[in-house]
């Protein structure tokens, strides 16, 4: 394997922070469908998108265990516009945000499940108590 793909596949998943991501937000209009009362994971998908299945099914069973919590699964090929705005290069790509609608972290490939509740605690804790550390410590902490 080329040291591309072992960067690759070491990346894949892993729930970040991304600066240039900071102070977009998205609304309900943009979405389809209502934000959540505390936060919103946004799965961007495609037709073909092995990763997709499992990512539609983690992000199902997080929203069911968090209450105020949405998931809200949109079809990267029909939504170009949004794509090219936030600049959306693979599927699944996963953006939580907080209940106002702003990017709080991203991951690209199938995220793992404890790294979404880990990214979730500082969305909803937004403005207040700082999030706890991932239970698989594959994420920064934000500064």
């Amino acid at each position: 394997m080329s040291t591309f793909g072992v960067l690759q596949r070491r990346r894949s998943g892993r729930v970040r922070v991304r600066g240039r991501d900071d102070g977009k937000r998205l609304r309900a209009t943009e979405l389809g469908a209502d934000l959540g009362e505390r936060a919103t994971l946004v799965q961007f998908s495609s037709a073909f998108c092995a990763p997709c299945r499992a990512t539609r099914r983690v992000l199902g069973e997080v929203a069911g265990l968090v209450p105020g919590v949405a998931h809200v699964e949109i079809d990267a090929e029909a939504h170009l516009d949004l794509v090219r705005r936030l600049d959306i290069l693979k599927t699944p790509t996963v953006l939580v945000l907080d209940a106002d609608g702003s990017i709080v972290r991203r991951a690209t490939g199938q995220p793992r499940k404890a790294d979404v509740i880990a990214a979730l605690g500082e969305a909803v804790w937004r403005g207040g108590p700082p999030s706890p550390p991932s239970p698989t410590g594959t994420f920064p902490r934000p500064a």
